[in-house]
């Protein structure tokens, strides 16, 4: 656990697109922020839920998918040095005497901040889990929720479960020829329809066919164990015959769970789980808190990724007179200032003659 307390002008809750464009508007105005999100990476709910899908609403860029605005992103902020906390989520928030707000979180790690930036999306996204007696001492052994490093999975014996794209792409990974080529692969799914990509789903068919992989209707309803390990998946099919199924592994794609969680405790004005909001600053009811994205609401919010980029604007203009009240605030433009050159760490546009 950490104890030395971090000191800092601006914390961001959620490294999405819109908490990551929040560093670049920080970092242009001389901020300096740190971002905490409790996933092991960056990129939200585009990197959770549609990492290669395209996204066709993002100005200048026809199409991009989640993980390339992602990486975008961070190379964008990449001149303002943000320091990420990832894998940790904010458990309480205090308000000092000296206007300043203490944070810590799950993992003990301990801020004190001039200014707080919710970016938190729908909240904190959790893994709808497979709900079995004693299963849940398998986690990160043989019991998986997403799929980090695929060579951990090669060679081995598989039971999918899930009728989404996250299962499907799972499946159909590990039951094609590469180096990643698992030894068998059974995709489990309550019913032969499924809410995926229909392209995936007559891969994954094909695939069956060709005696690669195969699929089961049913339910995962028990499992067997030996020496302290998981060997075997029961699959109880619809007509309520149950098979046992062996395994190496277990992955389970049951989709993602977003919980405001201790947001809901910190005294924040919440309409319908989401923090209300100005539309001048985008502060919450608290002053030097501010919420931009999904996370707040306000007459006639839209819930787009571009929205939520307007509001980190005017929220880090917001947030600038407390970190620098006795400083004048100005609107620059990044094709003609100077100064905001300097910060980026680009050399001034040669003008035409």
């Amino acid at each position: 656990m950490n104890t030395a307390v971090i000191e800092t002008e601006a914390v961001i809750i959620g490294a999405g697109p819109v908490g990551l464009y929040q560093v670049f508007q920080l970092g242009l105005l001389e901020i300096k922020a740190h971002v905490i999100d409790s996933l092991a990476y960056a990129g939200g709910q585009c990197i959770e839920l549609y990492p290669d899908k395209p996204i066709y609403d993002i100005p200048a860029l026809p199409a991009t998918t989640g993980r390339e605005l992602t990486a975008s992103l961070l190379r964008q902020i990449e001149p303002f040095g943000a320091t990420f906390h990832f894998g940790q989520e904010v458990s309480t928030l205090e308000k000092q005497a000296d206007g300043r707000f203490l944070l810590t979180t799950n993992k003990g790690t301990a801020f004190l901040s001039q200014t707080i930036f919710i970016a938190a999306g729908v909240g904190a996204f959790q893994p709808r889990l497979l709900r079995l007696e004693g299963l849940e001492k398998f986690d990160d052994s043989q019991l998986f929720y997403q799929v980090r490093n695929p060579a951990d999975f090669a060679g081995q014996d598989l039971v999918i479960i899930g009728g989404g794209d996250a299962a499907l792409d799972a499946a159909i990974s590990f039951a094609k020829a590469g180096p990643n080529r698992a030894k068998s692969v059974t995709l489990v799914h309550r019913r032969d329809s499924f809410q995926a990509d229909p392209a995936k789903v007559a891969d994954m068919k094909a695939l069956c066919a060709a005696h690669a992989m195969r699929f089961m209707a049913g339910q995962v309803t028990g499992y067997e164990e030996k020496a302290g390990k998981l060997t075997t998946a029961k699959v109880t099919d619809p007509e309520g015959v149950t098979h046992a199924v062996p395994l190496d592994k277990l992955l389970v794609f049951f989709g993602l769970s977003p919980k405001l969680g201790p947001i809901a405790d910190w005294g924040l004005a919440i309409e319908r789980k989401q923090l209300t909001v100005d539309t001048e600053q985008f502060s919450t009811s608290e002053p030097g808190i501010f919420a931009v994205g999904d996370i707040n609401t306000y007459p006639g919010k839209k819930k787009l990724i571009l929205c939520g980029f307007h509001e980190c604007v005017l929220a880090a203009f917001g947030a600038a007179p407390i970190i620098f009240p006795d400083k004048t605030i100005q609107l620059q433009y990044t094709t003609t200032s100077t100064k905001l050159h300097k910060v980026l760490g680009v050399e001034k546009p040669m003008s035409a003659d």
